[in-house]
């Protein structure tokens, strides 16, 4: 009896220690707990605090933004084309580069070194506004001086005007600008200009080529390369008095195909020379025919024909009207029937669009020679 009541009283003690571990481990693990949802909690309030202090940057940094954007505003309000002109010289920049690789500006005139006008020059006049010859839109950064015909310049854009001019095959400076015909004298070019000594030799050699041709009929000597003006247009044979002083024997040249004249020929039209033909008249009597796009009722109209005038090549663009002006000679005529147009709109008033009073002029078999006066 007695050890029963002692194993039951060793079970209770037993299930009293028991049950007193278990609480001690209750709290020990609601201590634990408690820690842990405190340190999440100072963890959650500093992780408020970084995003407050964060949103308050944020804000403080997009107010700085914004008051720094003012002030930019406020800044180029005065200067309305600050962004304009920029965005126009890198273009500008852009444009030329791409004009030096596809060969269409040369590279020494791009790279050399840009000449402007001197402020302190009295004789030129000096305007505020664009450079009216800057056709490729560089922006130069010379000042703007007036020329005679009241358009303004640079020195570097003129030159290249001049040079394009040039190019074209022309013997005149005559401004750029649509709707003004002023020509420029030499004189006044390398003024403006600046040209420079190996500049001005270049353009008066340009400018003497491009006048014998179209002025004096002169030629290259094949053998000496000097200008051989022919005095006899429907002489074929041409001497060289240079390669005749040089060699102290006649030296003459065909004019047709610029070879030495070795034999008689019995032709009036060519020399002995195999191979020598008019490559003018060639081209005169093998060229297609036009279609014109906005002239009705012409057909077996040639598509190339020489200038009634001056006998220089011309062709048709097929668009517009029927007439057409030749460059060399300034002459305005028909291209269907080869008269002026002055005489052909005589003969049938308002006929710009439609065919001629006397019809279509056949092929043309000769070069006219240009009779100037």
């Amino acid at each position: 009896m007695g050890s029963k009541l002692t194993t039951k009283q060793n079970k209770r003690k037993s299930g009293q220690r028991s049950s007193s571990l278990t609480t001690e481990q209750e709290k020990s693990y609601s201590r634990k707990v408690r820690r842990n949802f405190t340190n999440e909690r100072n963890t959650d309030s500093q992780l408020s605090n970084n995003l407050a202090s964060q949103k308050n940057s944020f804000t403080t940094e997009k107010s700085y933004t914004a008051q720094s954007l003012r002030r930019r505003t406020q800044k180029y309000i005065s200067q309305p084309y600050f962004y304009d002109i920029q965005l126009c010289n890198n273009l500008a920049t852009q444009k030329k580069q791409k004009l030096i690789d596809s060969g269409q500006l040369s590279n020494n005139l791009a790279t050399e070194q840009e000449k402007c006008y001197d402020p302190t020059d009295t004789t030129l006049t000096f305007v505020d506004g664009d450079d009216d010859m800057d056709f490729l839109c560089i922006g130069y950064k010379s000042l703007r001086a007036k020329m005679s015909c009241g358009h303004t310049v640079t020195p570097m854009s003129l030159t290249g005007w001049c040079r394009r001019l040039l190019d074209q095959g022309e013997c005149r400076f005559v401004c750029g600008q649509t709707g003004c015909d002023v020509e420029w004298p030499f004189e006044e070019v390398c003024k403006m200009a600046l040209l420079t000594p190996k500049e001005v030799k270049y353009f008066e050699k340009q400018l003497f080529s491009r006048a014998a041709r179209d002025y004096l009929d002169a030629k290259f000597c094949p053998g000496c390369r000097s200008y051989v003006v022919r005095t006899d247009q429907n002489n074929l044979r041409v001497c060289c008095t240079v390669c005749t002083a040089a060699k102290n024997e006649a030296f003459s040249f065909c004019w047709q195909c610029l070879k030495e004249w070795k034999h008689p020929s019995p032709y009036s039209d060519r020399c002995a020379n195999a191979g020598c033909v008019n490559k003018s008249q060639e081209i005169l009597r093998t060229c297609p025919d036009i279609t014109f796009k906005d002239v009705r009722g012409v057909t077996g109209c040639p598509s190339v024909r020489a200038c009634p005038t001056c006998g220089l090549l011309l062709e048709h663009n097929k668009t517009k009207c029927k007439n057409i002006t030749c460059p060399r000679c300034k002459v305005e005529f028909c291209f269907v029937c080869l008269k002026t147009t002055k005489e052909c709109l005589r003969l049938n008033s308002y006929s710009y669009f439609t065919r001629c009073f006397s019809g279509v002029a056949p092929r043309q078999t000769s070069i006219p020679v240009w009779k100037r006066k």
